[in-house]
């Protein structure tokens, strides 16, 4: 599978006649927990803090205890919030496409990257849906097709390094969105041989470098 460098996913890099039938990117709060490990973030800070209060108070007192623990809090509190801005420049820089023949995944901040999955190169589908209803949508690739962890990262599964899943990370309305890529995958599944063949060779020539 190849990726290549594109300023942006629009519609027309869609091959005419082809419908779209979702497109959506990560919801950034989600994005921030679950991609940037937030919620463990705020865990090491909250330890960090009592531990700079504590050790600190037993030598030198309650006044210059609290100075520690405040600036180990504020520091925490800076690395925070870049992980924030770094979920919310993620969620904006990706843009996912589901149509009737392929799914489509733009990823990437400094070096947007953009792969053409037809259907007939992934062979399963799976989702996991968080209490706040969004979730991550992963394919399994067909044998012989590989992906990029580091080049496809957030948008891929986690900690699958070897055998890397591209994934819709930490989209809204997440068990929908597995629907519709499953309704699809079915649909396609019944294409004639010629017609996986053409999707084939469209995807070949989408994912050649764009001229400028």
């Amino acid at each position: 599978m190849k990726v290549v460098n594109l300023e942006k996913l629009l519609p027309s890099d869609i091959p005419p006649g082809e419908h779209i039938l979702w497109c959506g990117r990560p919801d950034p709060k989600s994005l921030w927990r679950r991609a940037y490990r937030a919620d463990w973030v705020i865990i090491w800070i909250a330890v960090a803090t009592a531990w700079s209060f504590f050790s600190t108070f037993a030598d030198e007192g309650a006044q210059k205890a609290l100075l520690a623990a405040g600036v180990t809090l504020a520091l925490g509190a800076a690395g925070l919030a870049i992980f924030g801005l770094l979920a919310w420049l993620s969620a904006r820089a990706s843009l996912y496409v589901i149509t009737e023949r392929r799914l489509v995944i733009k990823s990437g901040v400094a070096l947007p990257i953009f792969v053409n999955l037809p259907f007939a190169r992934i062979v399963s589908a799976d989702v996991r849906v968080f209490g706040d209803k969004t979730g991550d949508v992963s394919v399994v690739l067909a044998e012989g097709q590989h992906a990029s962890y580091i080049a496809l990262w957030p948008s891929a599964r986690p900690f699958r390094f070897v055998d890397t899943e591209p994934t819709l990370r930490c989209v809204p309305q997440a068990r929908a969105v597995a629907e519709t890529l499953g309704r699809a995958l079915g649909a396609a599944a019944g294409r004639t041989p010629e017609q996986t063949h053409a999707d084939s060779v469209e995807a070949s020539k989408m994912e050649l470098p764009a001229s400028t």
